[in-house]
């Protein structure tokens, strides 16, 4: 009981919902909460993990039981599975090893890690640690601003840019966290002692948090008015001052010489608008449901929008991705990969930056096995007739 309630202790991964778990045993109840996310009643990130469960498996038990070739290429880069880190937005709250122990962790994994313009540690940083970053774009200071941070990753070794689209206008409140203080702005006196009773439940976690420092910093984040040392608060405001429009990708195409990714595409319109920019990929993604609650399920509308792009770009999907049975629907129904974030972010508070390299071999465990049960020899060779789908996909 007692190792329960303090966070005390590490244990292999076994799963997501055991990273799960393991994040809610260590961390403290609003950092907890700040991962689960979602707005209003939640119901956009609930159907996300519910269109997968409608979509069945069709087996093949009497073919070949060799190892499956799991690797597929993204813009010219060879990746071990179909399976990317999300950017996300200053996980070090969930584990001082933060996006540095992500770039790590799918360094080893040989697959790509997306890292966020709002995350802890520099970009020159991270991607010393890993070769294949993808850097994610808020327009921060509009165009100016995005300029010196696209500039700046760039020189860092990011050879892929994230636009996301989906958050900037954020549509309603987080009701289920009603009750627990969120993620603190700043460090000061005040925080400490609104704080103090969870950090105490949560020693360990209170204690690596210290170790690492309490400055919340976002060293990615270009300078604001001057200022260079941006509160969770005001970068979050800052995001909500810029929401990028169809004219902002069409900028950002000229700047970015390199493969430009649009994320938060969920009509079929704005995807045939995407193939117009010359964007390089989109990502089908409602950002988890932390935007617009009712939006669909990325894995339901993933089908009509690789119809509707007719393969001039790539299509990704994130949201809702659970287990390695997920990715393999969702490249048979036509992505070339799949985004995660909460998982690795739960992996990472349950154990760091072994945490996280442990998350991804589940999953690659569970693309593999599924390709064995429905005798598909590689990733490649995917499509729908490996499925069983309900009435409302239609590939």
């Amino acid at each position: 009981m007692l190792f329960d309630m303090f966070g005390l202790g590490t244990v292999p991964l076994t799963s997501v919902a055991h990273a799960r778990r393991e994040a809610k045993r260590k961390l403290p109840r609003s950092i907890y909460w700040y991962s689960e996310a979602g707005t209003e009643l939640r119901r956009t990130v609930r159907d996300n993990r519910d269109g997968f469960k409608e979509i069945g498996l069709k087996a093949r038990v009497l073919d070949s039981h060799e190892p499956r070739d799991l690797t597929t290429t993204v813009f010219g880069r060879e990746i071990s599975m179909p399976l990317i880190t999300t950017p996300a937005g200053f996980i070090r709250i969930a584990h001082p090893d933060g996006e540095l122990g992500v770039a790590r962790a799918a360094e080893a994994a040989g697959t790509a890690a997306g890292i966020g313009i709002l995350s802890s540690y520099p970009i020159e940083a991270i991607t010393r640690e890993a070769s294949n970053v993808w850097f994610q774009l808020y327009m921060i200071g509009g165009r100016e601003g995005s300029a010196i941070a696209m500039e700046r990753a760039k020189a860092a070794g990011c050879e892929v840019l994230i636009i996301t689209v989906d958050f900037a206008a954020l549509s309603g409140g987080q009701d289920y966290q009603r009750g627990h203080p969120g993620v603190p702005d700043r460090v000061d006196l005040p925080t400490a002692i609104k704080y103090a009773p969870e950090m105490i439940m949560k020693p360990l976690w209170a204690l690596d948090f210290l170790k690492a420092g309490l400055e919340l910093r976002f060293p990615n984040a270009p300078p604001l008015n001057g200022n260079t040392d941006l509160t969770a608060g005001q970068a979050g405001a800052a995001i909500m001052t810029h929401p990028p429009t169809w004219d902002d990708i069409a900028w950002a195409r000229k700047q970015w010489d390199g493969p430009l990714v649009v994320k938060g595409i969920t009509a079929v319109e704005d995807a045939h608008r995407a193939v117009e920019e010359g964007v390089d990929g989109i990502s089908v993604s409602n950002h988890g449901g932390n935007s617009l609650d009712g939006s669909p399920a990325t894995i339901r509308v993933l089908p009509e929008i690789v119809d509707a792009v007719d393969g001039n770009l790539d299509v990704f999907l994130d949201g809702g991705v659970r287990r390695g049975s997920d990715v393999v629907k969702a490249v048979a129904l036509g992505a070339k990969a799949v985004l995660v974030g909460r998982p690795y972010i739960w992996a990472l508070a349950a154990g760091g930056t072994e945490g996280v390299r442990q998350i991804l071999e589940v999953y690659r465990a569970g693309i593999e096995g599924t390709l064995k049960l429905i005798g598909c020899p590689s990733v490649q060779d995917l499509n729908p007739s490996h499925l069983r789908l309900p009435p409302t996909f239609n590939p």
